[in-house]
């Protein structure tokens, strides 16, 4: 059915709703804490500690049956207000700023389930399940909003074959905003200053998904990503273009084994005529049981990203692998700060990780990663000359606290939290702690994050 018949035939229907987030986060001892600047050397954070309260309502108009396709209108509107005991802070107090993070027309199953479109403000977090590209276009604001301005639309080519094309846009000083003047130009893309130049950055791409055989899918991709010249610290960083070529291959063994490979390159330049190129794959295996009741699983994975030699020079960095929009917390909330490209810029690693845990029930988890870190390249940000960046190991527990459901109308409230803790044990990579004798940083030591949540879901 076409998208004005739908409009047409069907009964208009309104929903909304709204959902409080509060977090404490406490860390101390963080590598490469972003405040050193962009691609300086390493930092360590000393203690770290702070409360903060997201706020979000939302509101949809919707026409169609989902059946015959559907047309829906979705909008959200978020603050964030923080507490800052370790250091002190006056950032994203009350009532700091409200923010339009989605505001998009939406439409799915359209003439005769071959095409939907989504156009507006949108989440991107695992979109298309390329979860090593679409995470978060806003990184510059923390987990606040993961949202990115876009246009996408598909067409169903056949029962197991769809095309796929996306255009987004992010912008560095967001102003869809209302609220003080202390949050006017924060910085949303997390590079550039938000009152100086802002690096606004920006993306197109193509993706095939198909199968080549019944137990193996795979998706084929295309994109090109573009920023724009920005000032950090009074260096001025170049415009940049690049593409990227990619695929992706999830080949399932069985009811209980999976195999994932993906391998992806990169290649373009920028404003001073240099070259850019960089490259990353991942290789898992994963195996989680098909029975009923509590499932376990266990993975193991390897995830490459290429470095840079003189990454920490002025005109340097051009064989590391942009993270495109993957710049979020997909393998650490503590070694996102540490990324020294940018925060949540992973780039330049091998990373070995084994992951145990178990499915439970609804919002029921518990879960543990482990494993070494080593530096693609020795670029010499973490301030020492070995490879070893060091081991990081996370566990994490998810749990409903009050899930409640009536029947009749589909209305819920719940209310569940979850507590992580991370420890980062640091290797040779970073600054020889012998070279500071009596200094207030100890490089050696064990850095850690720790964090509980409780979110109130309406």
């Amino acid at each position: 059915m076409s998208l004005f018949a739908i409009l047409a035939s069907s009964a208009l229907a309104f929903d909304a709703g709204a959902d409080l987030r509060i977090r404490q986060e406490i860390m101390d001892n963080v590598p490469g804490l972003p405040g050193g600047g962009l691609l300086s050397t390493s930092s360590r954070s000393g203690l770290r500690d702070h409360i903060r309260f997201r706020p979000r309502v939302w509101g949809e108009v919707k026409f169609g049956d989902g059946e015959s396709g559907m047309i829906r209108f979705y909008t959200r509107l978020t603050d964030e207000m923080r507490w800052y005991d370790k250091p002190k802070s006056d950032a994203y107090t009350w009532p700091d700023e409200a923010i339009i993070d989605n505001l998009y027309l939406e439409g799915k199953g359209l003439f005769d389930g071959v095409f939907d479109f989504a156009i507006g403000r949108q989440d991107i977090y695992g979109l298309y399940g390329l979860d090593h590209i679409f995470v978060d276009g806003t990184p510059g604001d923390g987990s606040r909003t993961v949202y990115s301005d876009m246009v996408r639309f598909g067409f169903q080519i056949s029962e197991e074959s769809r095309l796929d094309f996306f255009a987004l846009y992010n912008e560095d000083d967001n102003i869809l905003r209302w609220g003080t003047d202390r949050g006017k130009h924060r910085s949303m893309t997390g590079l550039g200053g938000g009152a100086e130049p802002e690096m606004d950055d920006w993306g197109c791409g193509v993706i095939w998904s198909s199968r080549m055989a019944e137990w193996l899918p795979y998706q084929l991709f295309l994109m090109e990503k573009g920023t724009h010249s920005f000032y950090r610290k009074g260096v001025k960083h170049p415009r940049t273009q690049r593409g990227l070529v990619g695929g992706k291959f999830v080949p399932q063994i069985n009811d209980e084994w999976s195999l994932q490979a993906e391998v992806m390159g990169q290649c373009g330049g920028n404003d001073d005529n240099d070259t850019l190129c960089g490259a990353s794959s991942y290789l898992g295996i994963g195996w989680k049981s098909a029975s009923e009741g509590m499932k376990p699983y266990v993975r193991l994975g390897y995830h490459f990203m290429s470095g840079d030699d003189d990454a920490a020079d002025e005109d340097g960095g051009h064989s590391a692998w942009d993270p495109m929009w993957a710049r979020g917390v997909n393998d650490s909330e503590l070694f996102l700060y540490g990324t020294h490209y940018g925060a949540a810029w992973w780039s330049n690693m091998h990373y070995l990780k084994l992951s145990l845990g178990a499915e439970i029930g609804p919002r029921h988890s518990i879960s543990a990663t482990y494993g070494p870190i080593f530096a693609a390249a020795q670029d010499g940000l973490g301030g020492n000359d070995g490879h070893y960046k060091g081991l990081l190991s996370q566990i994490r527990y998810d749990f409903p606290l009050w899930p409640f459901s009536r029947e009749d109308d589909g209305r819920c409230f719940e209310v569940f939290g979850h507590v992580i803790f991370e420890c980062f044990c640091p290797g040779d990579y970073y600054e020889d702690p012998a070279k500071y004798p009596g200094g207030y940083y100890e490089f050696d030591r064990l850095a850690w994050f720790f964090r509980w949540q409780i979110d109130f879901k309406f």
